[in-house]
């Protein structure tokens, strides 16, 4: 029994260590490719293998097919369409991720951000606190719970909007729970998306919802670049000079938001919520752990297909 890492950007060395002792004590063997260049070289190592542990390399219906063995993909991290799901459950694949794992570390970056932007990117002029502002958390998850932690601690107002869990919750936590998405963006003067890219929220954030924000808005997108319509947003930010945007996904036309507004957006060279030792670890442990348990006992607890 085999189970492969493919990582075109590695786990760190010493959290692949890590997983090599969780797999190999099981007496499965670890097969590793990383920092591969072609789709190719993955199509090969995927041939004889009943496991594969990914971060965000793509899995799609080739690489599916060209794996006759495959039982389980495991995605070390939340987010997952970056795999194929309707083509693994085609072929009996189940597919999970590691919810959870990475959690802090995007909180952190979606509050650092915030300041980095809300002191004016550091240029020497003057800028605004966080404290007594609002921030309201689009889809309070695991994310969600971490940002609504460390903004009270800045001393902020916070407010949530999940469509999938009841206000008694969210309020039993010291955050205000909205019934609305509307509700949410007219009283936040920060809101962090932590939304998944659906059928339902692909482009869902546009000039309609967003202009619903208070003056000196920011969004903060931590979540995919799907959700935005940039159209609308590059619209909001032309009509409304108080408004900023701030992402760790770059825009498809990141150049347009640049030259235009250059000093009230900002976007990381790569997408950086997980860039962190701690969140690298947690989530590839987390993924060695689950592939062992579905392969050795049948578990599959973060089935996401």
């Amino acid at each position: 029994m085999k189970v492969l890492i493919a990582t075109e950007k590695p786990f760190a060395a010493s959290a692949v260590n890590e997983m090599k002792t969780i797999i190999e004590n099981a007496g499965i063997e670890l097969v590793l490719l990383e920092k591969y260049t072609s789709k190719q070289e993955l199509l090969d190592a995927v041939k004889n293998v009943e496991g594969i542990i990914i971060r965000s390399d793509i899995i799609d219906s080739e690489v599916i097919n060209a794996a006759s063995q495959l039982k389980v993909v495991i995605r070390a991290g939340a987010g997952y369409d970056n795999v194929d799901l309707k083509a693994a459950s085609e072929k009996n694949i189940v597919v999970m991720n590691t919810p959870g794992q990475n959690a802090n570390a995007v909180a952190e970056l979606v509050l650092g951000m915030m300041v980095f932007m809300a002191r004016n990117k550091f240029n020497g002029s003057t800028g605004t606190e966080l404290k007594d502002k609002t921030i309201g958390i689009h889809a309070y998850g695991n994310v969600g719970r971490n940002v609504a932690r460390i903004a009270k601690g800045f001393g902020m107002t916070v407010y949530a909007y999940d469509p999938f869990l009841k206000p008694e919750h969210i309020n039993a936590e010291g955050v205000i729970a909205v019934d609305s998405v509307e509700e949410l963006y007219k009283v936040s003067q920060y809101i962090s998306l932590h939304i998944p890219a659906t059928p339902a929220t692909i482009k869902s954030i546009g000039y309609d919802l967003v202009s619903l924000m208070p003056k000196g808005a920011t969004l903060i997108n931590t979540a995919r670049k799907e959700v935005i319509d940039e159209a609308g947003l590059l619209k909001l930010m032309g009509d409304r000079d108080d408004f900023v945007y701030i992402a760790d996904i770059k825009p498809s036309n990141m150049d347009e938001f640049n030259a235009k507004y250059e000093d009230r957006c900002f976007f990381t060279p790569k997408k950086m919520g997980a860039q962190t030792k701690e969140a690298n670890t947690n989530a590839g442990l987390a993924a060695a752990n689950q592939a062992v348990a579905y392969l050795k006992s049948g578990i599959d607890k973060f089935r996401v297909n």
